[in-house]
């Protein structure tokens, strides 16, 4: 399916009801995606971030392999801007399908 020209592509995302806990625990047993979602859990406005303002000291393709993670697994949408990609947390989504997880790992104190 081809975008109007301008518009962002947005990744494919899960339906809500097919976020699993597996998944979810799996990517968020990574440090540096756990900080992504402790950051994003913390940001009060839940605004779109850019991947790059995280202050993750890695390579460009090891983000990217992050950011894929955290979206297969239903953390976050992920859009595509060109020459850089907004991602956003699904807090309603996650709010629902475990209750009390985004809080926990908002709590959680960062090494």
């Amino acid at each position: 399916m081809a975008n109007p020209a301008g518009a962002p592509a947005v990744a494919e995302s899960l339906e809500p009801e097919d976020i699993e806990l597996g998944p979810v625990l799996s990517a968020l047993a990574d440090p540096h995606r756990r900080h992504v979602i402790h950051e994003l859990v913390n940001d009060t406005d839940g605004s779109e971030r850019p991947c790059t303002s995280f202050g993750l000291d890695l390579s460009k393709s090891t983000r990217s392999h992050h950011f894929k993670v955290l979206r297969q697994a239903g953390l976050v949408h992920q859009v595509d801007r060109g020459n850089r990609s907004g991602v956003t947390l699904r807090r309603a989504d996650l709010d629902a399908r475990f209750p009390g997880l985004l809080s926990l790992i908002g709590s959680e104190k960062e090494s």
